[in-house]
């Protein structure tokens, strides 16, 4: 079993893209029980889920009031659980994820103001590690665009960091935003989300599968 927790420390990161199209490449895998808990009061997941037209689409349950209760209900139903958490790293929903999860992927855009707000998070981990001696925390580039400077020197930043960078970037793809509104995920759209599909499954195979 797998627990994943997306935690950012400002909106905008990407965090619910990911979590969604994470638990569908987890599902899609051996045909495996997949459900993402939405700890986020903002109920995005729950938003892309009740108007998902794909069948192999993860179920999605609110938990934003009691997070490790219903953590305790679900966690023999399912091989996989993903835990979209608030854009805060102050919020009970995340530091209980923390707690619980087995792996925190912290999306991280190309940007000055997103590795500042790593640093709180760096804490939070470190606290959590406390309870969860196991929890396993990578950043994970994401939205990247490889012809700007920024993008070629994120790198670099986040080399002076505690914690660990995915060697896997997400790119910023039109498949990506395509996918939520039209209720799929990238692994549902055939040609035009192979790219994207990669990496999410490049992903999933180096820091949750390996």
């Amino acid at each position: 079993m797998a627990v994943i927790a997306l935690v950012g420390n400002k909106g905008g990161a990407g965090k619910t893209t990911l979590a969604i199209n994470l638990a569908t490449g987890l599902a899609h895998r051996a045909a495996e029980p997949t459900i993402i808990l939405d700890a986020d009061p903002q109920g995005s997941s729950l938003q892309w889920r009740a108007f998902a037209e794909s069948e192999t689409a993860p179920g999605v349950i609110a938990a934003q009031a009691d997070l490790e209760r219903l953590y305790a209900r679900r966690r023999r139903d399912y091989r996989h659980i993903v835990i979209d958490c608030p854009p805060s790293v102050h919020a009970p929903q995340t530091l209980a994820a923390l707690r619980l999860c087995d792996v925190a992927l912290i999306p991280v855009q190309p940007s000055p103001l997103d590795l500042w707000a790593t640093v709180h998070i760096e804490r939070a981990v470190t606290q959590a590690r406390e309870v969860n001696p196991d929890l396993r925390a990578w950043l994970v580039i994401n939205q990247l665009e490889p012809r700007t400077k920024l993008s070629r020197l994120i790198r670099q930043a986040l080399d002076e960091l505690d914690l660990p960078a995915a060697q896997t970037a997400v790119r910023r793809r039109a498949a990506y935003r395509a996918s939520v509104l039209e209720g799929r995920t990238v692994l549902d759209l055939g040609r035009r989300g192979a790219e994207a599909a990669e990496e999410i499954n490049n992903l999933i195979s180096e820091v949750i599968a390996s």
